[in-house]
């Protein structure tokens, strides 16, 4: 049976059994993906090949990182189709060719809150207009950093709090073609938006564990929220979800089951998001980092011998 998510103008059919990996090739949690200008998908993984590269129909194109990287989380994508990549455990960001080429590393380790760049940083955008690298740094820094297009560093702004500008955990960026940057504080529940010098424009509350952020092509903000807490994880309807909003952040629509879990519908834990020119929807879920052992242990026995827990769904627009 075909199964549907959404409303109105934004419904949407899960499509199953995706992607079609060679058999043995492990995949692993997948933390987030961008698509490139020819729509190949670049996943970003904790599995044993941490940049995989997909076709929009599932096929395996190829994939490289290997032993790059101390801790995998945000990837970007520049104006150019270079790939960023963030590694919150060196504490820096690197930027590739996407053939998986090194073309420079951004950043250094530096103290807990000490407002440097980096420590622990979580994810990254590219201006569209100016070429600007845009990092929220994101674990132990609660900072905005931007560098130029050769990786020279600029400002910073932000601060650790709940307050206008402040941020708990600011885990991932947009920007649209107008340089306004839309910044998921996750552990604040809500997205705030800025202009490219950091002069705070709009707060949309109430958004549970904003994780993944990605833009469709008319300003459609989508947000992957990450699922409680394990010790309230059976709540219904808390998380685990993606919520679809207008650019002047009206909830238009929300996917995924009351219920959490690997059904058709059901969502475990989103972390990112990614969406493609036909406006169909990658969603990058970490189950085996964020949903604790006893669900884990619960989800492999139920799976059939050599299939392994879900990590990705491709929702198709309708």
């Amino acid at each position: 049976m075909v199964k549907l998510l959404g409303e109105g103008d934004f419904r949407y059919q899960v499509v199953e059994d995706w992607p079609k990996l060679p058999l043995g090739f492990v995949l692993g949690d997948v933390a987030g993906a961008v698509l490139d200008s020819k729509q190949r998908l670049f996943c970003y993984t904790r599995g044993p090949n941490p940049v995989v590269v997909l076709s929009k129909e599932g096929k395996l194109l190829d994939s490289w990182g290997h032993g790059v990287f101390g801790g995998t989380h945000g990837i970007g994508i520049g104006i150019d189709d270079t790939i960023f990549c963030t590694d919150v455990r060196n504490h820096v960001i690197h930027q590739f060719t996407p053939e998986g080429e090194l073309i420079r590393t951004l950043g250094s380790p530096a103290g807990r809150f000490s407002g440097l760049p980096f420590n622990k940083p979580s994810h990254l955008a590219v201006s569209p207009t100016s070429g600007d690298v845009f990092v929220t740094d994101g674990y132990g820094n609660s900072r905005v950093h931007r560098f130029s297009p050769e990786g020279e560093f600029i400002e910073s702004w932000g601060s650790v709090g709940t307050g206008v500008g402040q941020f708990v955990i600011p885990h991932n960026i947009v920007i649209d073609k107008d340089d306004y940057l839309y910044i998921a504080d996750r552990e604040n529940h809500r997205i705030q938006i800025f202009d490219s010098k950091g002069k705070h424009q709009a707060t949309w509350p109430g958004v549970w564990r904003a994780a993944g952020l990605a833009l469709g092509s008319d300003g459609t903000v989508y947000v992957a929220e990450m699922p409680p807490p394990v010790y309230i994880l059976d709540a219904p309807g808390l998380g685990h979800a993606v919520s679809v909003f207008t650019k002047n952040g009206s909830l238009v629509a929300r996917l995924g089951e009351e219920t959490i879990g690997e059904n058709a519908g059901e969502f475990s834990a989103p972390h990112g998001i990614a969406v493609d020119a036909d406006g169909s929807l990658y969603v990058c879920e970490m189950p085996n980092f964020n949903m604790g052992s006893v669900w884990i242990e619960e989800a492999n026995r139920l799976h059939k011998e050599g299939s392994t827990i879900r990590t990705i769904v491709k929702l198709i627009r309708i």
